[in-house]
């Protein structure tokens, strides 16, 4: 992983794009076929094991060769690269405006992308943890904690990244109902927050390499399955906090069609997504730290994956639609308190 963390996701992309622009052959015709999956940051570990495990069984009852390529950067930084050209048969980005851009720019993909598959589309949820150093040395347990003077935050840029997104608006929530949705009391403390922010990254994995291998920081916003990896990556070096309110954070997957027909990937890029609701793939899910969508499945990681109080977009930020204007378009809220800084 320490090679991983320090791999520049503009060069993944570079490879991914060069490997996608070898000859493809179709699905159930020539012996070779390469499908190219574009991801966000901290699915690099994950994503591996997967390719593996549906290559196996993909070869077994098909025959010939499947090369799954990935590329892997911040979401939104990612959606753009495949509106520039980056020819992803398959997305798993980190929310679903990252997605919907792609048919709402290019028509990349049917409006109705999220109805494909169950629950809408995101076969496994994750949540917004903190990653403080060993011992917690500066006592921060809640949000509240991480506006004290002194204190070093570390996520990475709402503007280009998903889980920055997701990090913003479990720290929005958190406010709102500190302060009873008073919005001048809100911004004033996201104002705070981002005041204690020494630099932005452009995705997790970059803002993992900030905190983890610079060791700026005394607190990271952290995907839950990023935190853990950091834990076995670092021993002994950090710790794991829940706060008293997070997000669920679901991150959807999605064939995108008018490349899957161009490359006549269509019926293998269906069927990767699919295997995701395995039990083979739910399990692979725990084990990487990730909440698996099969109920049975994720009783076993609950020792790990504890459950506790979280927001969800729809419910309470109007969907993904009202939450990107709001909050992350030009003159939102993100610019207003950062411009501030």
């Amino acid at each position: 992983m320490k090679t991983t963390l320090i791999t520049a996701s503009l060069a993944a992309s570079i490879l991914a794009l060069t490997a996608c622009k070898k000859s493809r052959t179709p699905a159930g015709g020539e012996s070779t076929i390469t499908l190219l999956n574009v991801s966000y940051d901290p699915t690099r570990e994950f994503y591996v094991e997967i390719n593996e495990a549906f290559k196996k069984q993909w070869q077994a009852a098909n025959g010939g060769t499947l090369e799954i390529k990935q590329s892997h950067g911040g979401s939104g930084k990612q959606a753009r690269s495949v509106l520039d050209g980056l020819e992803a048969d398959v997305v798993t980005l980190a929310l679903a405006g990252d997605i919907d851009m792609l048919h709402k720019v290019a028509n990349l993909l049917a409006a109705d992308w999220q109805t494909k598959l169950p629950d809408n589309s995101a076969p496994y949820t994750s949540t917004i943890v903190f990653v403080v150093r060993k011992g917690n040395p500066k006592a921060l347990k809640d949000w509240g904690d991480l506006v004290n003077p002194g204190v070093q935050v570390i996520t990475p840029n709402p503007k280009t990244s998903g889980g920055a997104r997701w990090n913003y608006l479990a720290a929005w929530a958190w406010a709102e109902k500190t302060f009873s949705k008073d919005e001048g009391k809100v911004l004033d403390y996201m104002t705070r927050l981002f005041d204690n922010v020494p630099v932005l990254d452009t995705g997790a994995r970059g803002a993992t390499t900030t905190f983890a291998q610079r060791k700026i920081g005394d607190v990271f916003l952290s995907w839950e399955n990023e935190a853990y990896l950091i834990e076995k990556e670092f021993p002994g070096q950090t710790e794991v906090v829940y706060p008293s309110l997070s997000i669920l954070a679901e991150p959807p997957v999605a064939v995108v069609d008018k490349n899957a027909r161009k490359h006549a990937t269509t019926v293998v890029a269906a069927a990767y997504l699919k295997f995701l609701y395995s039990d083979e793939a739910q399990n692979i899910a725990g084990n990487n730290f990730y909440r698996p969508r099969n109920k049975d499945i994720a009783k076993r990681f609950v020792d790990k994956l504890p459950p506790l109080p979280m927001v969800t977009v729809d419910a309470d930020f109007g969907g993904w639609a009202k939450a990107q204007k709001t909050h992350f378009d030009d003159g939102g809220t993100f610019d207003q308190i950062y411009s501030a800084k």
